[in-house]
């Protein structure tokens, strides 16, 4: 016997009433296009546009109130040092900037995007691959391309030519780059037997940027602005190739993984206020939440990347789930944006960093290299 829905039920169910939103939710509404939208219009406009467009909105809140924030904003702790008593000590103590990314993102040019970062000395360190620092160097001595995903991979094997995504990088580039690091290899080594030099990963990254010396490289701002690079999987890439071919004709080169997890983790905990952005999974995000953890979690999070977590994947984790493992506190403000992060990250920065950079340039606030005026270098740092 079949049980046909009576009209007024089927009525009731179809037109259910609704609960009133009004006043406690945005109504979503889009760009306006025949108005003349800036791209700051634009990115406004993102935060009631919904989906990923939203996440967007959302990260750039986080990070402006990341990057804005002063010790001075809060009133001082019952057991506050004396040294964070002095008003201009608390006006100058900002929030440290943990920045880690894959290293697709400097093969991509989301590289220059983060060389704008640490070129004005906005983040406090990063964390990333093998791959991230020497695609940095690699692409001071050669062109990395745009093509396709869908080339064929034996086509260009036998072209001598790499494939990342729709990047293409030649062979010769590598070769350039063994050439390159090899005789430097071979300096670090004699100043370890004769000057007892300890490598750390963080250590020679700062000295590959020093010798590149070219103002396109993110490692080269990084040492000239002191900005520490810390990569615990220094030897997964090209860089790892070439100092094992190294070793077989000058053995002995130590680096010291210990002292670099000793730097980070305090770089963590030694701070008033921690944030930490991540441009993909893996060992990046790991190794920056994991410092987090050393000072019961981090006060902001915007994770960007399009993993999903019913694999039970860290890089597929939502910022709650840092929560259940004390990496990002429980009152934090944190946001996760599943998107490719060469389409959100430069968006994320427009509305963030680079939108007070031009406010601050224009107001003639910032001199070359973005030291503020009457402020000392690293005044935010608490190590």
């Amino acid at each position: 016997m079949s049980h046909q829905p009576q009209a007024a039920t089927a009525s009731e169910a179809v037109f259910k009433p609704s609960v009133d939103l009004g006043g406690e939710l945005p109504e979503v509404r889009g760009p306006d296009f025949n108005t003349d939208l800036s791209l700051d219009d634009l990115l406004r406009c993102f935060g009631t546009t919904g989906f990923q467009a939203t996440g967007i909105s959302r990260a750039i809140d986080v990070i402006n109130q990341m990057i804005s924030w002063r010790l001075s904003d809060d009133p001082p702790e019952p057991d506050e040092s004396e040294h964070y008593l002095d008003p201009l000590i608390r006006e100058q103590t900002r929030c440290k900037v943990f920045l880690g990314f894959t290293s697709n993102m400097i093969s991509s040019g989301v590289r220059e995007v983060i060389r704008f970062l640490v070129q004005h000395g906005y983040v406090d360190c990063l964390v990333t691959t093998a791959g991230g620092v020497e695609e940095d160097l690699i692409k001071c001595l050669g062109k990395t391309y745009v093509a396709e995903f869908e080339l064929p991979g034996k086509d260009l094997r036998e072209k001598g030519l790499n494939r990342i995504g729709n990047l293409l990088v030649p062979n010769d580039n590598y070769c350039r780059f063994q050439e390159w690091i090899d005789p430097l290899l071979t300096r670090m080594l004699e100043e370890q037997k004769e000057l007892g030099t300890l490598w750390s990963p963080s250590s020679v990254i700062a000295r590959l940027g020093k010798e590149i010396n070219d103002e396109s490289s993110v490692l080269y701002w990084c040492w000239k602005n002191d900005i520490p690079v810390f990569c615990p999987a220094l030897t997964d890439g090209s860089l790892g190739d070439m100092i094992f071919f190294h070793s077989f004709s000058h053995p002995g080169l130590v680096v010291d993984l210990v002292s670099d997890i000793r730097k980070l983790n305090r770089l963590a905990y030694d701070c008033k206020r921690a944030g930490m952005v991540v441009l993909g999974g893996g060992v990046c995000k790991h190794h920056v939440a994991n410092a987090m953890l050393m000072r019961n979690g981090a006060d902001y999070s915007v994770f960007v990347n399009t993993a999903q977590e019913f694999d039970g994947s860290d890089a597929g984790a939502r910022p709650d789930e840092a929560v259940s493992w004390g990496k990002i506190r429980g009152d934090a403000k944190a946001v996760k944006v599943f998107a490719d992060a060469t389409v959100a990250w430069p968006l994320i920065v427009a509305g963030t960093w680079a939108r007070k950079h031009r406010e601050a340039v224009g107001k003639g606030e910032k001199e070359e290299g973005g030291k503020e005026r009457g402020m000392p270098k690293h005044a935010h740092l608490h190590v």
